[in-house]
């Protein structure tokens, strides 16, 4: 189901309408209206602009879309500011149903493998912001850990670190390996993870006079790894995270609010 709404392109002074569809289930727009009714309540919150349900759609095209705040202002028939106040509590109220590690990892103990895996969420930075700028990719980002399900589901996303983190250095700072090794959790990851130790397994290295079986272990590996990958996929869906222009100190509770609405159930 898509929710038609009428969008708003800038060109200089000039304010030009246009129909456009929103992509995600109505259903979704109202439990995130729901919760932000509950937060309102809690807050005593008076009269304004947008109701619940706006708001809460109002975020959704700026996370699923990318708009600019003027843009999101102009379509709403509010302010730039007004836009960004209501898109930056809303995303809060989403990251706290966000699950915490120890949360994420509650039922999975020793017999139970998840897969771990880390990508860049790309940024806008100048080439002077050495910390951001990761070797691997070329390019300014932020480093986001993730643990998924064997069938790709993704259980938790870590907070965002700056691009030059190597994923080991991540995993080790976030405590997955610890958390893991605390529940016998084994942890199939790939080579950036090798020198974990504890429940981590990685492939062996390539070498030419490999043994056959260590080969086999290399495709058995990959095989039961590689629907980690969907987690990042599914993240990276909602456009805002193919390229963050807001501040870096935001991108962990963009991620952790759009985990949020990945797993959130409707009927709540």
């Amino acid at each position: 189901m898509v929710i038609s709404l009428n969008t708003l392109a800038t060109e200089g002074a000039l304010v030009v309408p246009y129909p456009a569809m929103l992509d995600v289930p109505h259903e979704l727009v109202e439990h995130v209206a729901r919760l932000l009714h509950e937060h309102r309540q809690a807050r005593n919150t008076r009269w304004r602009k947008l109701g619940c349900f706006k708001q809460a759609l109002l975020t959704l095209v700026h996370l699923r879309k990318n708009e600019t705040f003027s843009q999101l202002g102009a379509s709403f028939g509010i302010s730039q500011a007004t836009a960004w106040w209501y898109v930056d509590e809303t995303l809060d109220v989403l990251a706290g149903w966000a699950p915490g590690l120890h949360e994420a990892l509650t039922g999975l103990g020793e017999g139970d493998y998840v897969i771990v895996d880390g990508t860049l969420i790309p940024i806008d930075r100048i080439r002077a912001d050495e910390p951001y700028y990761s070797m691997k990719h070329r390019r300014h980002g932020m480093n986001v850990q993730v643990i998924a399900h064997p069938d790709g589901t993704p259980l938790w996303f870590s907070r965002a670190t700056p691009g030059r983190t190597h994923d080991l250095a991540a995993a080790r700072a976030h405590g997955i390996v610890q958390a893991c090794l605390t529940r016998q959790i084994l942890v199939l990851a790939d080579r950036a993870y090798q020198g974990a130790g504890a429940t981590v397994r990685t492939s062996y290295k390539n070498h030419r006079e490999q043994p056959d079986h260590y080969q086999q272990f290399n495709r058995d590996h990959a095989r039961l790894r590689a629907p980690g990958e969907r987690a990042f996929a599914q993240l990276k869906s909602w456009r805002i995270l193919r390229r963050a222009r807001c501040s870096t100190r935001r991108i962990s509770t963009i991620v952790q609010a759009i985990h949020t609405l990945m797993t959130c159930n409707y009927s709540g």
